[in-house]
């Protein structure tokens, strides 16, 4: 089996800036996969991240030097890497690892890479995500996670949320703490627009249990003047 280091590091108010930081210095080997433009569809009704399509998934992949054989180790900011680790057990490929650039000890690379060719072929779940209309309808019977901070979770005022409030009911675990005791039960995740949510999914799974993860989060959900808003 390879290995292959995949920097997924990236800014939500700068989307420039992930790969920035790879050609400052990645890990030796590395490839890089962008937040927007490769673990994601473009934005629009279905949120600010929607899940990208197979075919465009798998091509970003080959790129990246994913594909059978291959153990992905990836490492990212504000979700980055366990986003892409979401997409490829999504996706059928189960063989990738989750860790802390700031834990990495060895050199550093700058500059592009020469990455070796790779085929991903993509064989989706059905049974890990859920869409809107069915978490709304399901609202009583589900543990529903809010990854965003405390102040979001609340509904005060910020500059993501075009409409500030959480889905009702839901449970808040910001993405950047520790995953709190939660209640038994069937677990659905969500944040702004699915990545930093995907580090609570990340961390839950490690502790034994699976959650599903609402893609479309609250960035599709406040579109919707149908589906109710708590706050507070």
């Amino acid at each position: 089996m390879r290995y292959q280091f995949v920097d997924c590091r990236w800014d939500l108010g700068d989307r420039s800036r992930g790969r920035g930081l790879y050609l400052e210095g990645h890990i030796p080997g590395a490839s890089f996969l962008d937040v927007d433009d490769d673990l994601a569809a473009p934005p629009g009704i279905r949120g600010r991240h929607p899940l990208p399509d197979p075919g465009d998934f798998a091509a970003a992949a080959s790129r990246a030097g994913i594909g059978a054989g291959v153990f992905v180790v990836a490492y990212g900011l504000m979700g980055g890497a366990e986003r892409l680790w979401w997409l490829l057990r999504h996706f059928g490929h189960h063989d990738c690892a989750v860790i802390d650039f700031e834990a990495w000890l060895g050199p550093l690379t700058a500059g592009e890479e020469e990455i070796g060719p790779a085929s991903f072929e993509p064989s989706p779940r059905s049974d890990d995500t859920i869409e809107a209309d069915e978490l709304a309808a399901r609202l009583g019977e589900l543990v529903v996670v809010d990854a965003r901070f405390a102040e979001r979770f609340r509904g005060e005022p910020n500059p993501v949320d075009r409409v500030p409030g959480r889905i009702p009911g839901a449970v808040n675990a910001p993405w950047n703490e520790p995953v709190p005791k939660l209640p038994p039960g069937e677990l659905v995740a969500y944040c702004g627009s699915g990545v930093t949510s995907s580090v609570t999914v990340h961390r839950l799974a490690l502790a034994g249990r699976e959650a599903k993860l609402y893609p479309g989060s609250w960035s599709e959900w406040e579109q919707r003047p149908d589906l109710p808003v708590e706050r507070g």
